[in-house]
């Protein structure tokens, strides 16, 4: 399948909606709305007709999209440097996992079983939650550069917040996967930053708007 801007457009701003939800998750808990479901559920979205199909739509893509149109703006007070820190070191390590086919396999086996559960629960269960950060632990955590989330250390420190942070560090992972497979390379990161900080504006400028998302 031949990809668009547009489709790279879209899973660069799922890489920076799960390293934003990190983030976010990091200073104020553990928040399960409209964004977080649809990261989470882009982990089982292996096999899709298109881009937006892992996303449930480009619309719950809203907040990463604004998230990424800060960071590709010339004003630097605008960026969010510990973001910025989390969704490069994603793309990274999603590079290395990419070329370890022992890991890919046990994350695949992994997804397959917290899919599971997802079907038996739902994607944001706390079971479902569990499983995923297991799998994050057992795979790409083992990896270098290990990802330090900063943030307010007692919610870094309650379990279930710790699990859903893991948990959309993983599906920064598929994100960054899905962009690398659409054609993205750093070269673009470098080079194209108008284009990008431009096309995803476009993109945003254009979502219908859906007043129920939180």
């Amino acid at each position: 399948m031949q990809h668009t801007l547009n489709d790279r457009m879209l899973t660069f701003a799922g890489l920076f909606q799960a390293a934003g939800l990190v983030s976010r998750s990091a200073s104020k808990g553990k928040i399960i709305d409209n964004y977080v479901e649809s990261s989470i559920n882009s982990l089982f979205k292996i096999n899709t007709a298109s881009v937006e199909d892992i996303y449930n739509g480009s619309i719950h893509l809203r907040f990463g999209l604004e998230i990424l149109i800060k960071q590709m703006n010339n004003k630097s007070k605008l960026r969010d440097i510990e973001v910025t820190r989390y969704a490069i070191t994603l793309l990274y390590l999603e590079k290395k996992l990419s070329k370890n086919p022992e890991m890919l396999q046990t994350l695949k086996k992994g997804l397959d079983v917290a899919e599971s559960q997802a079907e038996y629960f739902s994607p944001c269960h706390e079971n479902v939650i569990a499983s995923l950060a297991d799998l994050y632990k057992n795979t790409i955590s083992t990896l270098n550069p290990k990802i330090m989330v900063t943030g307010d250390e007692t919610l870094l420190q309650d379990t279930n917040n710790a699990n859903l942070i893991r948990a959309l560090l993983l599906a920064g992972i598929r994100s960054a996967m899905a962009w690398r497979q659409c054609g993205g390379n750093r070269f673009q990161l470098l080079f194209k930053r108008k284009t990008i900080h431009a096309e995803a504006k476009n993109i945003l400028d254009n979502l219908p708007s859906i007043n129920t998302l939180v």
